[in-house]
C-alpha cells in the first residue's frame, strides 16, 4: 500500500494530492478492518495516548492485566505482544500501519488474548488509522509540545489527541462473554490539559495525581503517599497498598498509577496487581541501566524531546552520587521532526551535564552534521566550550566510546535518543541495524 501511496504522489499534483489524503487513509483502515473482520470488535481495547510515558504505560498495563492469567496483546513504541509471545519493536513505528495493526489484533484474537493494548500516536490519528479499532478504555498520560512542525501548531497536536476520545466516545458498545464492556477514560489531573480529555460522555472516568488535584470530571481518583524513587527502583503507597516497581524515575509513578487505573477500569482488586507489577524488571530503553565490570553508572533512555529529557535529569541529578560527573550523549532526528526541540536538547544536556557529546540519531534525508550543529548550538549556549567539555561526533559507536572512556569511578553516563529502538534511519529510507544497549555493552566489554 506504501508504494502505491509513492506512485500516486508523484502523478497527482500537490494540492490534489493533500485534498484527497484523508479520503485516501479513510478507505484502508475501513479496507483493513473488514478485511481481517473486525478483530477490536472480540478484544478489550486499551488505547494510550499522550506526550510523554506512553510505551511504559502500555507495558505496565498490558502486565497487569494479565494479573488474573488473562491473555494480553500489546503494541508499542518498545514492544509487540501477542499473549505468551513478546518481542521488541523492530518496526521503527510507533503505531502500526492500518493493514499490519489490523494483522496484529487478528493474531490476538485467534491466540485467546482478552486484552490489546494499543499505544496510539498523533501521527497514527492523524492518519486515521484509530478509526479501525473500536477502543473500550483510553489512558491520557500528558501533554508537552512535540510534532508540532507536523501538526502546524500546538493545538492541532491536541486536537489530534482529542480524535481518539470523541472516537472513543462514539464507539457502540461491545458484548464479550455476555458481559457488557464499558467505556472508560484514565487521565493525568496533574496535567494542565487534562480536563479537556476527560470532557467526554463515557461509562467510568479514573484520575491519577501525585499532587492531590482534584477534579469533579472524574468518578474515582487516585492518589499516592510515601513516594520514594532510587536507583533500584520506585515505591509507593495507593489506598493502603504498597506497591514497589524495578523502574527508575519518580515519573514511573505516573505510569504505574495508570496502568493500575485502567486495572480497576476492569475490576480487578489492587492487590491482584501488586505482585504481577512487582516482577516486571524493567522496560528496554526507558532508564534502563547497562551492568557490565564498570565501576561507573550507564543508562540508556528514550526522552527525545525537551519534556522527557527534563524528566530524565530530574532523575539522574537525584540519584548520581555527590562530586561525581555526568557524561551525556545524545542528538536529535531529522525527516520533518521538530527542528526547535533540537537547541532546546542541547541546552538541556548543556546546563546539567559536565560533559556532552553531540553524535547523530536518525538523520533520514537531513543533513546529520547540520542537525548536530543545531543541537551543538543550545549547548555552547549554556556555557559548553568545543573539544573541552563538548564533543561533535557523528559516529554514533564513536560517540558512545567516547563517553565511556571519559567516565571514571562513580560518574554517570547517559545515552538518550533511541532507547531500545532496533534500527537508524537514514537516507532514501535505508535502515541501519542499531541498538544503544548493545553497542554502549561491546563497547564496555572492550573496556573492562
Amino acid at each position: 500500500m506504501d508504494k502505491i501511496l509513492i506512485i500516486i504522489k508523484k502523478i497527482i499534483p500537490k494540492s490534489v494530492f493533500r485534498f484527497l489524503q484523508p479520503f485516501y487513509h479513510k478507505f484502508l483502515v475501513c479496507l483493513a478492518a473488514f478485511f481481517y473482520a473486525h478483530p477490536s470488535e472480540k478484544l478489550i481495547v486499551i488505547g494510550v495516548t499522550g506526550t510523554n510515558g506512553k510505551s511504559t504505560t502500555a507495558h505496565l498495563i498490558a502486565k497487569a492485566l494479565e494479573a488474573r492469567g488473562d491473555k494480553t496483546g500489546e503494541t508499542s513504541t518498545v514492544f509487540f505482544k501477542i499473549g505468551d509471545k513478546e518481542w521488541l519493536n523492530d518496526k521503527k513505528m510507533t503505531m502500526l500501519g492500518r493493514f499490519a495493526l489490523q494483522k496484529m489484533l487478528k493474531q490476538m484474537v485467534q491466540a485467546g488474548c482478552k486484552y490489546a493494548v494499543i499505544e496510539t500516536s498523533s501521527e497514527g490519528i492523524k492518519q486515521f488509522r484509530h478509526l479501525g479499532i473500536n477502543y473500550d478504555v483510553v489512558v491520557f498520560t500528558n501533554l508537552t509540545p512535540e510534532h508540532i512542525e507536523s501538526h502546524g501548531g500546538f493545538e492541532n497536536y491536541k486536537k489530534a489527541k482529542l480524535e481518539l476520545f470523541k472516537h472513543l466516545e462514539k464507539s457502540k458498545r461491545k458484548k464479550i462473554d455476555n458481559k457488557k464492556i464499558n467505556k472508560a477514560i484514565i487521565a493525568n489531573l496533574d496535567d494542565e490539559h487534562a480536563k479537556d480529555f476527560l470532557n467526554f460522555k463515557v461509562d467510568k472516568k479514573i484520575g491519577i495525581t501525585i499532587k492531590n488535584n482534584k477534579s469533579d470530571l472524574v468518578d474515582q481518583a487516585l492518589t499516592v503517599e510515601n513516594t520514594h524513587s532510587k536507583l533500584k527502583g520506585i515505591s509507593f503507597s495507593t489506598d493502603n497498598v504498597n506497591f514497589k516497581l524495578n523502574l527508575i524515575g519518580e515519573f514511573n509513578i505516573y505510569n504505574a498509577l495508570s496502568a493500575i487505573a485502567v486495572g480497576l477500569s476492569q475490576d480487578f482488586e489492587l492487590e491482584e496487581m501488586q505482585q504481577t507489577l512487582s516482577k516486571i524488571k524493567g522496560v528496554p530503553g526507558r532508564m534502563e541501566l547497562i551492568k557490565e565490570a564498570q565501576n561507573f553508572t550507564v543508562i540508556v533512555d528514550y526522552a527525545p524531546e525537551p519534556e522527557s529529557l527534563k524528566q530524565a535529569y530530574n532523575t539522574v541529578l537525584k540519584l548520581k552520587k555527590d562530586n561525581a560527573k555526568i557524561i551525556h550523549v545524545l542528538g536529535s532526528c531529522g525527516g520533518g521532526r521538530d527542528i526547535a526541540r533540537r537547541p532546546i536538547l542541547g541546552e538541556l544536556a548543556g546546563k546539567n551535564a559536565d560533559y556532552v557529546i553531540i553524535t547523530n540519531e536518525d538523520p533520514y534525508d537531513d543533513d546529520p552534521m547540520e542537525i548536530i550543529n543545531n543541537v551543538v548550538e543550545g549547548a555552547v549556549k549554556e556555557g559548553k566550550v568545543l573539544d573541552k567539555n563538548l564533543f561533535k561526533i557523528l559516529d554514533r559507536r564513536e560517540a558512545i566510546k567516547k563517553a565511556l572512556t571519559l567516565a571514571k569511578e562513580n560518574n554517570l553516563v547517559l545515552i538518550t535518543g533511541k532507547g531500545s529502538e532496533q534500527a537508524m534511519c537514514i537516507a532514501d529510507g535505508k535502515k541501519i541495524k542499531w541498538d544503544d544497549r548493545a553497542i554502549a555493552k561491546e563497547e564496555l566489554k572492550k573496556l573492562f
